[in-house]
């Protein structure tokens, strides 16, 4: 009858005594305790190996460190492994180098991985724009946390950071970006699962503020605001250019003078410095070119038409139509995004196609097919629009003469 192995009582443990040889204490089930003749002890687990069939001891832990419970624990796991053929030693190793892995990939390194791929398939300033965010939102808070070690509770606390600054687009973007990155690490094996799906749902949606604009018969006003503010001929200019193309303000402050098509009579924007990301053409009015005109000896021999006071080989700041309107009196009833807010109210009131009027601010249409329809179909329509316009704005500035204006008028004097 084979001999049965007793389990290991608590009291046995404690009144163990080192001897001149190390021996064995069985707790049965291949766990085992090694008493040194130095008084130290540890745990073992001995095995047969399931291909080779050969016994192996294999440490677990030190006593009193692990206890005998715990011992019990890892047996029993050990046990589990080896019923399904996989030799526990191995199994200890390939978990060990799967955490020194997913230590040393954090989640700014997989970021660093899935940012070279991504590359090779958007344009260089989105995939610029792309890093910035994730620099300037991602890294300082989970940038260097392994991998693994993500949870959706610490990604929220990313996109609260973003919300709480009012920036809800951003966050939205940035919850794209991170769910993008784990993808990317479950793709490659480093994760099993992505813990970031749906985050995107917890930013709330953004409340509609609607810019500070002038009512169409406060133009006028404006007009006559401009012409006597005490502000640099270039920020006049660009004033008057944004207010007659109805473009955004960065649009207006960024546009080259390669833009211009002066054969058609188009200001050409490229997709990449559109908010919509797509090819914008602006049918150019006489008193748009005026202002062109205008601006050619100061900056025609540079690459922006409304260059930077201070750096004039950069373009001016998206923000020097709002410092000026603020220093005109208008703080708080216009802002520069306002003037095309005016500019569509008017051609509303006037009964122009409101199609038209929004394929000329470039808004979005979520149909497709009718949005490139419109592209191709509506130019000359907002060409005779976007004139209506420029001679309206004329007519308001009557008695203070516009910058375009004024130019023109010199026009036919010297004919």
């Amino acid at each position: 009858m084979a001999r049965q192995t007793l389990p290991i009582n608590p009291t046995q443990l404690t009144n163990i005594k080192p001897k001149e040889k190390e021996f064995n204490i069985a707790d049965g089930g291949g766990l085992m305790l090694r008493v040194k003749p130095s008084g130290a002890k540890s745990w073992l687990f001995n095995y047969c190996h399931p291909i080779t069939k050969k016994r192996s001891n294999l440490k677990i832990g030190t006593y009193p460190v692990m206890s005998l419970a715990q011992a019990r624990v890892v047996k029993q796991t050990y046990l589990a492994l080896l019923e399904q053929n996989i030799d526990p030693k191995f199994h200890r190793e390939e978990v060990a180098q799967q955490k020194e892995e997913a230590q040393n990939n954090t989640f700014k390194l997989v970021a660093v991985s899935w940012m070279d791929i991504k590359r090779t398939k958007v344009k260089v300033n989105s995939a610029d724009k792309i890093w910035r965010s994730l620099e300037n939102d991602v890294f300082p808070r989970i940038g260097k946390l392994p991998i693994d070690e993500i949870t959706a509770p610490k990604a929220i606390e990313v996109l609260n950071a973003i919300v709480g600054r009012d920036s809800y687009e951003i966050a939205r973007k940035v919850a794209r970006r991170m769910n993008n990155v784990m993808t990317y690490a479950v793709n490659i094996g480093l994760v099993h699962h992505n813990p970031l799906t749906g985050i995107k749902e917890t930013i709330p949606a953004r409340k509609v503020v609607n810019y500070p604009t002038l009512k169409p018969d406060e133009l006028p006003e404006l007009m006559r605001a401009i012409n006597f503010a005490s502000i640099k001929f270039t920020t006049r200019c660009l004033l008057e250019w944004q207010l007659h193309s109805m473009v955004r303000p960065s649009e207006a402050s960024q546009a080259l003078w390669s833009d211009i098509d002066y054969e058609r009579k188009l200001w050409v924007i490229p997709a990449e410095r559109m908010k919509m990301g797509k090819e914008h053409h602006i049918p150019l009015s006489d008193q748009a070119l005026a202002i062109l005109e205008l601006m050619q000896p100061f900056s025609g021999h540079r690459a922006h038409i409304f260059p930077s006071n201070k750096h004039p080989h950069q373009s001016a700041n998206k923000e020097t139509a709002n410092m000026a309107l603020k220093r005109m009196g208008f703080a708080g009833r216009l802002v520069a995004h306002g003037m095309r807010a005016l500019a569509s109210t008017t051609l509303n009131e006037q009964g122009f196609d409101s199609d038209v009027i929004e394929a000329a601010l470039a808004h979005g249409d979520k149909n497709q097919i009718r949005a490139a329809y419109n592209r191709a179909t509506y130019l000359e329509k907002r060409k005779v629009m976007m004139q209506w316009w420029s001679d309206h704005i004329e007519q308001a500035a009557t008695g203070n003469m516009s910058l375009a204006n004024a130019k023109q008028s010199l026009r036919l004097v010297n004919q």
